[in-house]
């Protein structure tokens, strides 16, 4: 499964992707949206559990390579929603994009192509994303892409801490 945009190549994970991605989880700006950066081995389990999500869904946050030169610039997907959340069970959209490839507009360009995918494909009625509501990037590309959100969503993530300023979460939606 591949998925092609102007620019980008949506992918699965292959055991080649775990060093840059784990350089991109060790980049304090990359993660300055998460509780902290991802070590080596927390990284490598994350690209396992998506190789596994492939494999059991049909999709997952798919990894993202640059069409150009076939740089490896993060990931692009869909995953279902952790249990521990409220809006569970549902299908999320999400990104994650090295520094060098930010303020391109890579992200809305996957993220519009992996809305497809589960739409028509996978024949999914709604999507779903999430972030902290500190996370501006990130609300600017769900609105970018077509989601809305109502404050009535809006919701603690429970797996922070009470005190966490990434604690407080907006969920944007989308219908096919």
């Amino acid at each position: 499964m591949i998925i092609e945009t102007e620019r980008l190549i949506l992918r699965p994970w292959t055991q080649g992707d775990k060093k840059p991605f784990a350089a991109m989880n060790a980049d304090p700006e990359v993660m300055r949206f998460f509780p902290s950066t991802v070590g080596e081995e927390q990284s490598n389990a994350a690209v396992d559990r998506a190789i596994q999500h492939q494999k059991d869904y049909s999709f997952c946050f798919w990894a993202a390579e640059l069409k150009a030169d076939g740089q490896f610039a993060g990931f692009i997907g869909l995953q279902h929603v952790p249990d521990a959340l409220e809006c569970a069970p549902a299908v999320e959209i999400g990104w994650r994009l090295a520094r060098n490839t930010w303020g391109q507009g890579l992200a809305p360009e996957g993220a519009r192509a992996a809305l497809r995918y589960g739409f028509n494909v996978l024949k999914l009625d709604e999507i779903v994303s999430l972030a902290p509501k500190l996370n501006k990037p990130s609300l600017r590309v769900m609105e970018k892409i077509g989601m809305t959100t109502d404050a009535v969503d809006d919701f603690e993530h429970p797996l922070l801490s009470e005190d966490s300023p990434l604690r407080p979460c907006a969920l944007y939606r989308i219908k096919r």
